[in-house]
């Protein structure tokens, strides 16, 4: 559900409340998604049925219940709950944090330390978390939008579980609405596809889609609305959600296309429309990198340099001038070969190490820093590749059980070619050697 289900200070039974506010979950039970998590055999529900809880770092997009699920988590094993946010905490209010802690501590109350965005921590400022981690003085569970592994210190997550929270689907987001409008007592004036749209708006955010909910139940009309008109009245009274709605997918989506189709002319007209429209450009920039790396790839290598190259100059010289920038990378990414093999073949990779996880590495390429290893065979036979003619030794680097995969096959444009002539190179070797 959504990260704004947070208690906060307390306000009077009469003072109007948000539709947010009303729907807060007081169970983990009541939470909308993330089964992936919260199910009973994933991480939570194996760690709460076990009694024992370790320290978390929630991953995932705005609006789908990181806070709400630590708030909960505390209920749960009876921490009492404390949240602070990364951007606005320096390190006299983390010292208050500990400090009040170890108190509680002392008085047989642990202590649930909610971190908001806890990426926006420095280095110092996260290590300071560290001996409070290890002594039990806190219960450390931090949301970020980010990726942990670029984000935090090593150190905090070698003492943390990361979980990974989903946006919401579709399915859960009706489900929200259908609780919203069991509070609300009424359904919302919409037909079927402009509830449809509506959910779409959202793009998995619970927080979003209660706040459009309780716009559109606020309107006196007396039909219900079609699309165009629920349109027409989200982009007039709520310009702040173009950035989010359906038509920023809708045109993130024709520019990406337009690169993909190698025109430069409507690439740039779509970015242009972005721009126009408030988009923010770090947003471009990354989705110009992912372009580069899924439409483009090694057909092209210089690519995904030319798009962070863009990137980092905009970053050094803002609006309006570093834009000429990621213009020009949208020129040549639309410009540059296509190919998606490389992409094909991660996803080819990551199905069959799917069904053979567990799989060993053959022992010939395992090394034997002990006796013992050696004695039961780690590294006999390997072949060391510099030792052959041609540098190529031609042996089996699969499990031994396992049938020798396929996943990577070039195509026959832009270096990608090379990349083709130099497989099909080794694969006849690979077939001499082993012939």
């Amino acid at each position: 559900m959504a990260d704004l289900f947070d208690t906060g200070a307390a306000v009077p039974d009469t003072a109007p409340r948000p539709l947010a506010d009303r729907l807060r979950p007081r169970a983990l039970g009541e939470v909308i998604g993330q089964e992936q998590v919260l199910g009973p055999d994933a991480p939570l529900g194996v760690m709460l049925a076990s009694g024992s809880l370790s320290s978390l770092i929630f991953w995932g997009p705005p609006g789908v219940g990181k806070t709400t699920i630590a708030r909960l988590l505390a209920d749960e094993t009876d921490l009492h709950f404390i949240q602070i946010s990364a951007i606005f905490t320096g390190v006299p209010e983390l010292r208050k944090v500990f400090e009040a802690a170890k108190m509680r501590r002392q008085n047989g109350k642990g202590t649930l330390l909610f971190v908001d965005e806890i990426h926006r921590f420095n280095k110092a400022q996260q290590d300071g978390f560290l001996p409070h981690m290890e002594d039990g003085t806190i219960l450390l569970v931090g949301a970020t939008t980010e990726n942990p592994s670029f984000e935090l210190n090593a150190a905090v997550l070698s003492r943390s579980q990361v979980l990974v929270l989903e946006r919401l689907s579709l399915a859960d987001l009706e489900r929200l609405t259908q609780r919203a409008e069991a509070e609300l007592a009424r359904k919302l004036p919409l037909k079927p596809h402009a509830r449809e749209a509506l959910l779409e708006m959202a793009d998995g955010d619970g927080r979003a889609l209660l706040n459009l909910i309780e716009q559109v139940a606020a309107w006196k009309v007396a039909d219900a609305l079609d699309t165009e008109a629920l349109t027409t009245r989200l982009m007039k009274r709520a310009a702040k959600y173009d950035k989010s709605g359906e038509e920023h997918y809708n045109l993130i989506s024709a520019l990406h296309k337009s690169v993909r189709g190698s025109d430069p002319d409507a690439a740039l007209y779509w970015f242009a429309r972005m721009l126009k429209g408030g988009e923010d450009p770090r947003f471009l920039a990354r989705r110009l990198v992912r372009m580069a790396v899924e439409d483009i790839a090694l057909a092209d290598p210089q690519a995904q340099t030319v798009c962070l190259h863009a990137w980092e100059t905009y970053e050094r010289l803002g609006s309006p001038e570093g834009e000429l920038a990621l213009a020009q990378a949208v020129i040549y990414l639309a410009l540059a070969p296509k190919t998606n093999a490389g992409y094909a073949a991660f996803k080819n990779a990551m199905r069959a190490a799917e069904k053979t996880g567990s799989e060993p590495p053959p022992k010939h390429i395992l090394n034997a820093p002990t006796s013992l290893m050696k004695d039961i065979g780690y590294g006999d036979g390997y072949a060391y590749d510099h030792d052959a003619e041609d540098g190529f030794s031609g042996q089996n680097y699969f499990p031994e059980t396992m049938k020798r995969g396929v996943y990577y096959t070039p195509v026959d444009r832009g270096f990608e070619r090379e990349l083709k002539r130099r497989v099909d190179y080794f694969a006849k070797l690979r077939e001499k050697r082993n012939g």
